[in-house]
């Protein structure tokens, strides 16, 4: 991770971003660099600012967060974006997994698990909110938008694998599953690679909506 971490807020509510304008302002390795209230304003903002990871409102008018995604990710695929949300919005939450965001949280959340989110997305790991995930589970799985591959009669996991995974399911980050399974971190994310690839998901969201589709784990 970077000593310091530049963040930009993307929301259109004024009182919600002075908000969180002061939790990053308490966070050690992170600065805040810039705010958009709304997605038009943002894509102009970052061709001048050195931004590492933005937090982006999803339902914002105009350009919203989700196209605002797209488009931004097109011009700096290297920018890591968290989705924000206040509800379990199926469609929404889809399209934010289809357009490439890092990290997605409720809006609901407290400060601390805003600080796990940012610095495990700081360390290139995917982070979402393990109640979001329980809430539209159901939903995700039978929706027809979102792809979770079946389970194959070949797919063999490893017992160390079944391990990590049910870890990952926990929301626990890599850093927290080495030091779990007194693993060191570059294993873990080759365990995670593995599993990704054997269960033909695309990222850390759809192995674990396969893990729990399939029954893999509790």
């Amino acid at each position: 991770m970077k000593n310091i971490n530049n963040i930009l807020i993307v929301d259109d509510h004024k009182i919600f971003r002075e908000g969180l304008e002061y939790v990053v302002s308490q966070m050690e390795g992170f600065k805040l660099v810039g705010e958009a209230s709304d997605g038009k304003v943002f894509l102009e903002m970052i061709d001048e600012l050195d931004v590492d990871i933005v937090l982006m409102d999803i339902s914002m008018p105009g350009i919203d967060g989700i196209e605002a995604t797209v488009k931004a990710l097109e011009k700096k695929p290297n920018l890591k974006i968290v989705a924000l949300t206040m509800f379990c919005d199926e469609g929404y939450l889809l399209k934010m997994i289809q357009a490439g965001v890092y990290g997605y949280v409720l809006k609901e959340s407290g400060k601390n698990e805003l600080t796990t989110a940012l610095k495990a997305v700081a360390e290139g790991e995917n982070y979402f909110s393990h109640k979001l995930l329980s809430n539209i589970l159901v939903d995700l799985g039978n929706s027809k938008s979102f792809k979770v591959p079946a389970k194959h009669k070949e797919t063999k996991l490893t017992v160390r694998e079944l391990e990590v995974l049910n870890l990952i399911c926990q929301g626990m980050t890599n850093s927290e599953i080495s030091d779990k399974l007194c693993l060191s971190p570059r294993t873990v994310e080759g365990h995670k690679a593995n599993l990704i690839s054997k269960t033909g998901s695309k990222n850390s969201v759809s192995l674990v909506m396969f893990a729990m589709k399939n029954k893999l784990v509790e």
